[in-house]
């Protein structure tokens, strides 16, 4: 609350500027979560001198220390490099936003999402790939798919829309687990493919989760969210844009 009250401070007297995502937008100054905090200013020496100012004032009156070595900062596109290099130097800086996950999740998304989101593909295989040395029956492979395999992938799919080709992968690789077959051998028969067994078992299928259809109902439950708690920050932003 205290470094809350230090930026809105700031804000209000015009000495560093808030963040909009588009017109008619909430504003943002900082966000804060349970350990972590993102702060906005404009991208230059002056803003940055006074964020770095608010923070040393904050140290001192608190006792709470800023590790900057662990830290991040996020430029705009447009920011030159002589400013970006003042502003690393100035708060001590070394990591940029978008290198590394935040949360478990990539940072910054581009255009090519299959080759950003492929640590999910990496994950589950190293998971399979283990399940597949030990002797496994039919219900321990079915446990294993529901509680384990499938489980890696609601925290991912209820905030991003995964390419198609990579959830196919996906499938293909727990349809594979499941007929017994894996990639050092390909005599196994994957006698159905996965389609089949996401139907449920009154209708000859196994209940698995048909990962499109799963990643559509978790995003649907996040705009349900959206449209239901329209006083939340988030959804004003969202709404705006």
């Amino acid at each position: 609350e205290g470094l809350s009250s230090l930026i809105k401070k700031y804000e209000s007297r015009g000495d560093i500027h808030c963040i909009k995502v588009c017109i008619g937008s909430p504003i943002l100054t900082h966000l804060l979560f349970v350990d972590d905090c993102f702060l906005f200013c404009r991208s230059n020496a002056i803003e940055a001198s006074i964020l770095k100012d608010i923070l040393d004032t904050y140290d001192r009156a608190s006792g709470q220390l800023i590790n900057f070595q662990k830290s991040e900062v996020f430029f705009s596109s447009n920011t030159p490099h002589t400013t970006r290099q003042f502003i690393y130097s100035l708060l001590g800086v070394t990591k940029t936003i978008g290198i590394r996950k935040y949360l478990g999740l990539p940072s910054i998304i581009g255009r090519r999402k299959k080759e950003i989101f492929c640590f999910i593909k990496d994950r589950l295989w190293k998971r399979i790939s283990h399940w597949t040395s030990k002797n496994l029956s039919k219900a321990g492979k079915e446990i294993m798919i529901k509680s384990m395999a499938q489980s890696i992938l609601p925290f991912c799919m209820s905030i991003f829309l995964l390419p198609t080709s990579l959830e196919d992968e996906l499938q293909k690789m727990m349809n594979s687990f499941w007929w017994g077959s894996n990639s050092h051998s390909k005599k196994d028969i994957n006698w159905l493919n996965w389609d089949k067994l996401t139907m449920i078992k009154d209708y000859g299928g196994m209940s698995f989760r048909h990962l499109h259809a799963f990643n559509i109902a978790m995003l649907g439950k996040q705009g349900w969210g959206l449209i239901t708690n329209q006083n939340t920050m988030v959804s004003q932003a969202v709404k705006a844009k």
